[in-house]
Order: structure tokens, then C-alpha cells, then sequence
């Protein structure tokens, strides 16, 4: 939606006129009308500003006031984005439903099989010869169209302004695999027009919003970028018309791009719906505040069925909130997800989501639904707790079936086991993976072929998508073989590396391209096993301490045989697989060996809490505890028999801690994390140049605030 409505009914005739721009820049607007990217221009005898974005250039009104919401740049990045996921989304889309075509037994229209007859139709029931009149109307007709089709498509070339998307437009007949996008909520149609203009297959696009000045302004920018044959406007409630696409005899859209002002949630039960089998839906929620806070957890509840979780892995939680109320409002319908990426983007969440109708995945929601225990208010731990159990099982016929379970009970107490503080629940929240690696990779694959004067956050988009792909720390990395990408009776294997590279092996000699495969599925019961992050400034805060440089403490992990990596979502995050009580044991080796000096931590702080469990005061406290244990009793000789083992045991150089308090019972499965872990054994070395290993090439990670006031802006409202 936009704010003015300057636009009358467009006359017919009116053509670009001659205009210069300078290099697209990624700019904010600061108040003014226009942005830096965007020059002056005359248009149907009207005067606009014209602003450059890719290879697209719409026209906004001139005004003295503010702009609103008409043209936000600091969301090129979004659309940057938005148009490569689709690109290397529809190219795999596209090729999918190739080769099912090609599998399909093929047979001429009109005839069929009876008993050995060829049957031409039901006058043609004794096998006489076909009619040699319709057969030449037929012909005649098809020579027709495919004339056409190619007169049309030489118009089309003679246009200067449409010659980047020559390629999505047939010089033959219409192509039998077109796909469909939906920009449902579409304000000045810049999004769809970027989708005409730079996917480079055939599309059918319509650009949608309710507002009156919003169709008037999508109408203009479609003319003036010469895209009609690919764009059709509707001015309808975006609700209502997924609705009418779910439930019409049309086939529903392949991709539906959701980005509103404010939160998605009230469009997903109907966006799930209106997407094909297969298809990708992308929905970009801006109001941060709401799912990335617990300022307003009633309605974060509300909108997206669960409480957030407080502390600087909020924005995560928010990707998972947001990720589960598009699987609960799916899996009604029988319908499955698959998160392709997910990413929090300065003040909003991405997410690119593929929709399959499969009951029988629908049925790993549970086990991939989880609850979060935090520690929100102390020293920040976590811990989770998914709602069911699903196990592995071969059925007597060899087949691979699936047995879901109850959860047992809480993995942790009401208070934290690190610094003694009351915990928070958080959730229900998605706990599968955030992305499938090999769309990643295909998208970072693609990134080298592109010019930045038309994708202006190339930079960012590396650096970003790169962290992305290592988040997950590999564990939803594994060989994968598909054989719809594959020559007939030829399996191509695709093998992503620890590192996120693609090692492609040869099919009969000849190298499997890694672009022109589809991307493998991941698999329904996939969990994320080690959501969320840390920040060693947080929990330096927390012990009152120097905070230990990133390097030293993803040295020290990686030296104890952990696993390191980066968020996206935050500067400075450590990704690991190592518990909390790992981690905080090198927070205390830091103190040790780096900051000696004795901090004044008061009683009762969470602090204090964790340096309790210091090496020395540790072993000071379990040897009070055995002499109180010893003279307790009332019997002298008990007394001394308890004393001679406690000093045996102080002595002994072999003793082992664990196995004086007693036997390990057997543990359930949900409870084989809490394996207590005698972390004051550990050899800690801050080893910064292993921190520094598996670097890489500098790469922008994280964007700076573009200006000092800068964000969603004010949402806009439809009239003057």
C-alpha cells in the first residue's frame, strides 16, 4: 500500500523516454522524497521520480512530504534475495516436473488400447482409417499459432527495455512448464516486476494489493517497463483472493511471495493452500517487536501460536515461531515444510519455505516441535525438550517405517543446574533445521555470474548465505543420492562436504553438474540438534570478567574436539555442539589463567552462582560433604573407617570423583544429554590460531545500520 494517489487512468501510447542513471546504490531516503538511486523524469505529461532497482525502474510520486512506505531501499537486500531464491527454486521446479513428464508413459492423445486395437475414436471402431479432414484442420491451427507466437515474440525483441528477459519468452508455442508467482501483497509492484524481468524462464506473475493508489501504481510500472505480457494486476484482499486460487479449477500458484507491513500471520492458513505441490512459499515478517520479544508475548502467542524466548538468540527463536506457525497451519491440510533458508535481516525475518502435500511427513511435526527452558533471567543457558520421540524400525518387509512416542518428562529443573536462577518456558517453536544446504549452495554457486550494478548486496548476500550454510554445524549434511535428476537407470550422487562445498562425482565418465540437479529434500524427521548460539561478551557479563577475544574461546573448543561456527543473526555469536557446562567451564578457565583478580561477586547473583563451580571449591565442597556424611554417625569405629577412606581418596592420584556419588542408573534416550561430564578434568588451551582455522575469505557477515534513522518507516495509508 502506498499513500497518494496521483495517478489517473493511463493513456495507451505512452513510451520510456530517453533517461541516464548513475550506479544503483544501496541507499535510504533520510527523510526526503527521493533516494540517491532515482533521477527525475516526465511521463504521460506527468513528472516523477524514477528510481533504478536491479533492472527494473519504477516511478513514484513527486512530493515535499517524507516517503513512506511507496519505496523502502533498505529492503533491496530482501528483493536481491527473493529473486535469486526463485530463480534456483524454479529452475529445479521446472526440472522436476520435466522428468516426471518424461517417466509418464507416453501415448498419442485420442487413442486407446483395447484388446490389441488401436482405437482412433468412436467412430473409428472398426480400425478404419483416420479422418484426413480433421487431421488437416488440426494441423493448420497449430501452424497458426506457432506464427503468431513468433511474429509476437519479434515485436517483443524490438524493445530495448525488455531485451534482458528475452530469454523467459518462446519463439514457438506456449511452453508445456510455465511458472506462477503470486506478489500478494504488491504496493508499487517492484518485487514482481524484478521477477518478470530477471527470472529467466517463463513466468505468469500477478501482483496483487487491496489499496485503489497501489493498483493505479502497479499498472503504471508495468507499462512503463514494457512487461504486460507477463504481469496481471488484481486489487483484491489477499486472503480472499488465496482463497479463490485454493479452491478454483485453475491450478494454484507455484510461488507466493507474502511480505507485508507488520506480521504474515494472518495470510499463512490461506497461503499454504493456494501453493502448488512442491511449490515455494516466502513470507517476510517485519514486526520484530512481536516475535523477537517478550515486551508483547501475549501477542506473540496470538499471532504465532508461542511464546518468544528473551536473550540475544531472540531473533532465531523468532525464525523458529514464525517457521512453526507455517507448519501447524500446513499440516491441517495434510500438507508438509521444508525451511529452504531462513534468515533474521535487520528488522525482519526471510523465510523461503517448500510445501509438499504428505501426510505421512506431516506426522514428524511433533517430534520436530519443541519447548525451551531458559535461563532468560541468569547466566542465559538453555535447554530443550521436543514434544515426541519418532524411532527408526524395519517393518518385516524390509520397508522403513517410523514409531512415534510421548516425550518423557522435562529435561531440566524448575531452577538452572549452572547458576541456581529460575528458568523460562519458551515455544512451542520449530525444531528442525533452518535450511537445506545444497539451495545454499546452489545460490552461492550462482552469486560469481552476476553484475553488482544490477544486484546491488552481492557482498552481503555472500557473507550472509555463507555463514548460513555452516550454521548448522553439518549435521543435516549427508551424501545424497536422487535419481529424478538422473539418466535413465543412473543414480547422480551429490556430495556436500564438512565445509559446505560440493564434491560432484562422475556418472559413467561424465562430471554430474551440481546446477542442473534438483535440490535434494531434507528429510522429514530431520531435527536441528544444536539450535541457537552464544556470545562470550554476554557471559563475561554475566562473571563480571574481560571478555575473552571470539578467537580464544573458539579455540579453546575447538582444542577440546568441538565444533565451531557463526550465526547469521548476531556479530560476535559461537555456534558449538558443546554443552553449557563445557562452556562455562572455560568461562572459568578464562578467569584462571587470564583474569586471576578476585571479582566482588555478590551473594544470590548468577555469578556468583557459576563460580561456585569452580575446580578448587568444587572439590572443597564434595570433601565437607563426605565429612559431615562421616560424622554423622553415632558409632566411633564407622567415624574413623569414613575418615581413613575420605583421606585415601583425597591422596590417591587415580581416584575418580563420579564413581564415589554413586552408580549411573540407565538412562532414556531423552535423557542422554544429561550425562554428567567431569568438566574439571578438562586440558582448556585458548589456542587463537585454531580459532582462526576454517576462516576463509573476509566476507561482509553483517551490514551496518545504513543511517540513524532508518527501519520499516511509517506504514502508509491508502488516499491523500
Amino acid at each position: 500500500m502506498i499513500k497518494h494517489n496521483p495517478f489517473n487512468i493511463l493513456r495507451q501510447g505512452c513510451s520510456p523516454p530517453s533517461k541516464t542513471f548513475g550506479r544503483a546504490a544501496f541507499a535510504t531516503m533520510s527523510g526526503s522524497a527521493a533516494p540517491a538511486n532515482s533521477t527525475e523524469v516526465s511521463y504521460c505529461d506527468k513528472r516523477y521520480n524514477a528510481i533504478r532497482e536491479g533492472s527494473v525502474t519504477i516511478l513514484t510520486p513527486l512530493s515535499s512530504k517524507p516517503q513512506n512506505v511507496f519505496y523502502n531501499p533498505i529492503q533491496q537486500y530482501n528483493r536481491d534475495l527473493s529473486v535469486l531464491a526463485a530463480r534456483v527454486f524454479a529452475e529445479d521446479f521446472i526440472h522436476i516436473k520435466h522428468q516426471r513428464e518424461q517417466r509418464k508413459p507416453q501415448e498419442p492423445k485420442g487413442r486407446k488400447r483395447k484388446r490389441g486395437v488401436d482405437i482412433e475414436s468412436k467412430d473409428n471402431i472398426n480400425g478404419d482409417a483416420p479422418r484426413k479432414e480433421v487431421a488437416g484442420k488440426e494441423e493448420a491451427v497449430q501452424n497458426e499459432r506457432s506464427e503468431t507466437a513468433t511474429v509476437d515474440a519479434g515485436r517483443l525483441a524490438q524493445s530495448p527495455v525488455v531485451c534482458q528477459a528475452l530469454d523467459a519468452i518462446p519463439t514457438g508455442p506456449k511452453p508445456k512448464h510455465q511458472l506462477r508467482i503470486l506478489d500478494a501483497l504488491s504496493a508499487t509492484g517492484l518485487r514482481a516486476l524484478r521477477y518478470a524481468k530477471e527470472l529467466p524462464m517463463a513466468t505468469s506473475i500477478t501482483a496483487n494489493d487491496m489499496s485503489q493508489s497501489a493498483a493505479d501504481a502497479i499498472k503504471l510500472n508495468v507499462q512503463y517497463n514494457d512487461v504486460q505480457h507477463i504481469i496481471q494486476t488484481s486489487r483484491s484482499n489477499a486472503v480472499e483472493h488465496l482463497n479463490h486460487a485454493s479452491s478454483h479449477s485453475q491450478a494454484p500458484y507455484d510461488i507466493i511471495d507474502l511480505d507485508p507491513y507488520g506480521t504474515a500471520a494472518p495470510f499463512l492458513d490461506a497461503a499454504v493452500r493456494a501453493v502448488t505441490d512442491g511449490g515455494m512459499l516466502c513470507v517476510t515478517c517485519t514486526d520484530a517487536g512481536v516475535f523477537a520479544s517478550t515486551g508483547y508475548l501475549e501477542k506473540t502467542f496470538s499471532q504465532y501460536g508461542g511464546i518468544p524466548i528473551q536473550g540475544p538468540h531472540s531473533h532465531e527463536g523468532g525464525l523458529r515461531l514464525i517457521l512453526q506457525s507455517i507448519a501447524t497451519a500446513a499440516a491441517k491440510y495434510g500438507i508438509a515444510i521444508e525451511p529452504l533458508l531462513s534468515l533474521s535481516i535487520d528488522f525482519y525475518a526471510r523465510v523461503f519455505v517448500r510445501v509438499r502435500q504428505s501426510p505421512s511427513d506431516v506426522k514428524h511435526l511433533a517430534s520436530k516441535t519443541m519447548i525451551v527452558y531458559s535461563c532468560d533471567a541468569g547466566c542465559g543457558a538453555w535447554s530443550t525438550q521436543h514434544f515426541a520421540q519418532s524411532k527408526e524400525k524395519i517393518d518385516k518387509k524390509g520397508n522403513t517405517i517410523y514409531q512415534f512416542k510421548s516425550a518423557l518428562g522435562p529435561p531440566s529443573d524448575p531452577k538452572c543446574e549452572h547458576c541456581g536462577f529460575k528458568t523460562h518456558l519458551a515455544g512451542p517453536m520449530w525444531g528442525g533445521p533452518l535450511h537445506n544446504p545444497h539451495f545454499i549452495q546452489r545460490i552461492l554457486g550462482m552469486l560469481p555470474t552476476l553484475d553488482d550494478t544490477q544486484y546491488g548486496t552481492l557482498a552481503r548476500l555472500e557473507g550472509m548465505l555463507t555463514i548460513a550454510l555452516d550454521e548448522d554445524l553439518g549435521d543435516s549434511i549427508e551424501p545424497t543420492i536422487d535419481s529424478r535428476s538422473s539418466s535413465a537407470g543412473q543414480d547422480s550422487v551429490n556430495i556436500v562436504t564438512s565445509d559446505g562445498g560440493v564434491k560432484d562425482k562422475q556418472v559413467n565418465g561424465i562430471p554430474n553438474n551440481a546446477a542442473v540437479r534438483p535440490i535434494p529434500p531434507m528429510h522429514a524427521s530431520s531435527r536441528a540438534l544444536h539450535p541457537f548460539f552464544f556470545i562470550p561478551t554476554q557471559l563475561a557479563g554475566v562473571i563480571h570478567c574481560v571478555c575473552p577475544p571470539d578467537l580464544a574461546i573458539r579455540g579453546a573448543l575447538r582444542h577440546l574436539g568441538y565444533r565451531v561456527s557463526r550465526s547469521h543473526a548476531k556479530p560476535g555469536s559461537i555456534v558449538t555442539d558443546a554443552s553449557w557446562a563445557v562452556i562455562w567451564e572455560i568461562m572459568r578457565e578464562w578467569v584462571r589463567q587470564k583474569a586471576p583478580k578476585k571479582n566482588a561477586l555478590k551473594a544470590g547473583t548468577a555469578g556468583k552462582g557459576i563460580m561456585s563451580h569452580d575446580r578448587s571449591e568444587v572439590a572443597l565442597r564434595k570433601t565437607k560433604d563426605r565429612l559431615r556424611d562421616a560424622l554423622r554417625c553415632d558409632d566411633e569405629e564407622q567415624i574413623k573407617e569414613k575418615l581413613q577412606a575420605l583421606l585415601f581418596q583425597m591422596d590417591s592420584k587415580s581416584r575418580n570423583e563420579a564413581s564415589s556419588d554413586g552408580a549411573v542408573t540407565e538412562l532414556t534416550e531423552v535423557h542422554k544429554e544429561r550425562v554428567t561430564l567431569d568438566v574439571s578434568k578438562l586440558k582448556i588451551v585458548f589456542d587463537e590460531q585454531l580459532g582462526k582455522q576454517a576462516q576463509g575469505k573476509k566476507l561482509l557477515n553483517y551490514q551496518r545500520n545504513p543511517t540513524v534513522n532508518w527501519g520499516p518507516m511509517v506504514k502508509a495509508k491508502d488516499g491523500p
